[in-house]
């Protein structure tokens, strides 16, 4: 009774079956002060709560205008001043740009202004070895500005991969993403981050398809990237990737750099390619022109747009077989006899 007569009042463990949790940005606006109702003093001045606990949350929030959050989590609530500290666990994130993740284990402090992420541990649908552990803070008052760091490891590139990529490139991916902001909105984020790729694979693409026709090489359907790697970092709208090493050993190897800026591509890359790889190729030395590291090398310049890429390598392979005819000749006559093999095989 004294806790009544003292207007307040204290819970020591709330359960609650199920429910939703709504992050909103606060904006703090004046209210009408209502004439205070007959039972007003029977209400308390202050609840005080050691712990509410629900094993069926929805923690939701607005993300590049779409509903994002923990779905289906085990919540604990618990007070740290006059805000309060959520454990999580159990349940899926979704959130737009990532694809969907199972939720191991979440902390985090919950203010007016501030969200500060001690802890979120995530991992791959399906595969327990994919994992991303991230830690940060995201302003939710007058200043939403975000500062977020994720390392991430053995995580399958598919879900990540566009669908038009996703079916033809797997492996998994470790590295190390920093993303920062004046808000959550990628339109004004910057950031830089590292990527690894073990057990690369390239199948069925129509350009290697394409490759093998034209080297009489049926390998080059199926890449197997023993080194895959590179460097990013962005200032929206240009991303710059770097470092960037892409081989599969004894057969080619890209190393360089490129960028992207409003979708238009630019950047440097150097080709290697073992020489046996390079027969069927006239002269080939005047464009492969480097030996090196069991390779031989050319630089391939970049242009054009994301929609639209293009390379001057190209270019420069036609223009040998305009000064080589006997050569372009071979090679037409070679597709056309592999055309008649496909045939016959059909049949």
């Amino acid at each position: 009774m004294g806790f009544v007569f003292a207007r307040q009042w204290r819970f020591s463990d709330i359960r609650v079956e199920s429910g939703e949790v709504q992050v909103q940005v606060y904006e703090p606006q004046p209210e009408t002060i209502a004439p205070r109702p007959w039972y007003a003093s029977l209400l308390p001045n202050r609840v005080c709560l050691s712990r509410i606990e629900s094993p069926n949350v929805d923690v939701t929030w607005r993300f590049r205008g779409q509903r994002a959050g923990f779905f289906g989590t085990q919540l604990f609530i618990t007070p740290n001043a006059r805000d309060f500290e959520y454990h999580a666990a159990g349940g899926r994130l979704r959130m737009a740009l990532v694809p969907e993740l199972d939720l191991r284990a979440a902390h985090l402090l919950i203010t007016k202004t501030l969200i500060s992420i001690y802890q979120i541990d995530l991992a791959s649908i399906g595969n327990g070895e994919g994992t991303v552990h991230s830690e940060g803070r995201a302003g939710v008052g007058t200043d939403r500005s975000v500062d977020f760091e994720a390392q991430f490891e053995a995580m399958p590139i598919g879900p990540w991969l566009p669908k038009e990529w996703g079916e033809h490139l797997s492996g998994s991916a470790s590295g190390n993403v920093h993303w920062k902001g004046a808000d959550p909105k990628l339109e004004h984020s910057s950031g830089e981050g590292t990527v690894r790729v073990r057990d690369g694979r390239l199948r069925n693409a129509p350009f290697l398809d394409k490759l093998a026709e034209f080297t009489r090489e049926n390998s080059f359907r199926r890449l197997e990237l023993n080194d895959c790697s590179f460097n990013f970092s962005w200032l929206y709208p240009r991303v710059e990737i770097k470092e960037i090493a892409v081989a599969e050993t004894g057969k080619f190897r890209i190393e360089g750099e490129l960028s992207i800026d409003h979708r238009r591509l630019g950047g440097t890359l150097r080709l290697g390619v073992a020489r046996r790889y390079l027969d069927w190729l006239p002269r080939a030395g005047e464009i492969f022109n480097e030996d090196r590291a069991g390779y031989l090398w050319t630089t391939v310049h970049l242009s054009g747009t994301l929609d639209e890429p293009r390379q001057d390598l190209s270019p420069r392979i036609i223009e040998l077989f305009k000064e080589s005819p006997g050569a372009l000749l071979q090679l037409l006559f070679r597709r056309f006899e592999d055309w008649l093999r496909r045939g016959v095989e059909g049949d």
